[in-house]
């Protein structure tokens, strides 16, 4: 009696540990379609930094894969290069799951979810624990080795699920930017580009991005190819002599946007903090500081 009391208590336990993981996870999916639905998107910037991130040689380099078959070749993009879509794409949830590990095999899934749309995409398939060695098959033990075969595996299913998710002119458009990029008909990403004048401009003139950018309005993220080329045409302006740093750049407009930052931080980290049901500076009740549900419940 003792014994089935020991076993009811640990299958009472293992049930209210299963519903806790079930509901965490739950939870941790509302609030990534929340904040997707919150922050959507935009697509033509996602478009820009996927083949801003081509113009990389090293990504180029490993962007393809290509191997024979019945007397052609078969190429395609790569895991890598799906990796980079998925990230630059954005609100996209993909992966590999281990969904249970029985005698000698493993049962996993792979996924590739757009949060925006709801629109997934998912692959679940059995890797056994043996591979090819000597001539033979070997039977793995090792628990290092059953997931990096599990890991292997199951990427070639999660390009194929982030392939299907991605829209195929954004991806025909990042597989002919690695190709110009291989040619060398490409000078690197902008945002490279942009630092690097920046850090020219700062040793060669002494000119700050926060002159920079007072000049342009806007800060050196929002830069375009547009911009980059005057920031190129002002530098060479300088250099030859033809003007000077004073005729582009106004060091007293830039130093007024750095102290007004600092004493805007100045005044929020002056403000009174309540404690214990206090007040605040306008007389406001603070919010109990309570976890707050989606739906705004405790």
């Amino acid at each position: 009696m003792n014994e089935l009391s020991m076993q009811f208590q640990q299958n009472q336990q293992g049930g209210v540990v299963g519903q806790a993981t079930a509901s965490r996870e739950m939870e941790e999916v509302k609030g990534a379609i929340f904040l997707a639905k919150q922050f959507p998107r935009n697509i033509f910037q996602a478009e820009q930094r996927i083949l801003d991130s081509c113009k990389r040689a090293s990504l180029a380099e490993v962007a393809m894969y290509q191997y024979p078959r019945g007397g052609t070749k078969v190429s395609g993009p790569s895991i890598r290069l799906a990796e980079v879509l998925a990230q630059n794409w954005g609100n996209l949830s993909f992966g590999v799951k281990e969904l249970e590990q029985r005698e000698g095999e493993s049962v996993a899934m792979a996924y590739a979810w757009d949060l925006e749309t709801n629109v997934r995409q998912e692959k679940v398939f059995t890797v056994k624990h043996s591979r090819q060695a000597r001539g033979g098959l070997q039977q793995l033990t090792d628990p290092r080795d059953i997931y990096e075969m599990v890991a292997s595996s199951g990427a070639r299913r999660v390009r194929a699920c982030v392939l299907g998710i991605i829209p195929g002119d954004i991806v025909d458009k990042a597989v002919a930017e690695c190709e110009q990029t291989l040619k060398g008909n490409n000078k690197g990403p902008l945002k490279d580009r942009i630092s690097n004048a920046l850090k020219a401009f700062k040793e060669q003139h002494r000119v700050t991005q926060e002159m920079v950018e007072a000049k342009f309005g806007y800060n050196a993220e929002s830069f375009t190819e547009y911009d980059y080329l005057e920031l190129i045409k002002i530098f060479n302006s300088v250099k030859d002599g033809m003007s000077k740093v004073e005729d582009w750049f106004n060091k007293d407009e830039a130093k007024k946007k750095s102290s007004d930052l600092a004493e805007a931080f100045t005044k929020e980290s002056s403000k009174e903090v309540p404690v214990d049901g206090g007040t605040t500076e306008a007389g406001e009740t603070p919010v109990e500081q309570s976890e707050l549900s989606l739906d705004g419940s405790k």
